[in-house]
């Protein structure tokens, strides 16, 4: 793989240079780790990119509803809807109608989904030391750092 010359986008108009534009590295990446990481759930637990990122929020979060979950899995409310059905229809979630709202559900793993899940988390857990592999804890670190200030940036830019 060629290395990207280090050059400033203020430097590169009128034209765009995608392989140094930020947005595109960063669609391009999480593409391309989503993909793989698909790939391993799929085969192993008939997940699809979208069911394996509402599992692991109801992990961490039971009781999340589908309004809920589609920021922070980004996700649309159709892909969620047909992640949902299919989760539920597995045996791996259950819906609970809130009192006061019967179009919303709040959204649990069954035991079935709290095993499939518990056997996913150290294969996240390694693949994610796979990609970090060739950094350093500081690096590690600092990398985290900058995802969560460009995580806010983008927040208040939307």
């Amino acid at each position: 793989m060629s290395k990207v010359k280090a050059v400033s986008m203020n430097d590169m108009q009128p034209s765009l240079y995608l392989p140094r534009f930020l947005p595109y590295r960063l669609t391009k990446l999480s593409g391309m780790i989503s993909r793989s990481l698909a790939a391993k759930y799929s085969k192993m637990f008939d997940l699809t990119i979208a069911e394996w990122r509402i599992v692991a929020l109801l992990g961490s979060n039971p009781g999340l509803t589908a309004r809920e979950i589609a920021p922070l899995a980004s996700l649309d409310k159709v892909s969620i809807s047909r992640a949902v059905d299919r989760l539920s229809k597995s045996g791996r979630l259950e819906k609970r109608i809130l009192k006061g709202d019967r179009r919303s559900a709040a959204l649990y793993l069954t035991r079935a989904g709290k095993t499939m899940l518990a056997e996913i988390i150290p294969l996240a857990q390694n693949y994610e030391d796979q990609l970090l592999a060739e950094f350093s804890p500081d690096e590690i670190e600092m990398l985290d750092s900058f995802l969560n200030r460009l995580d806010a940036t983008a927040d208040a830019l939307g």
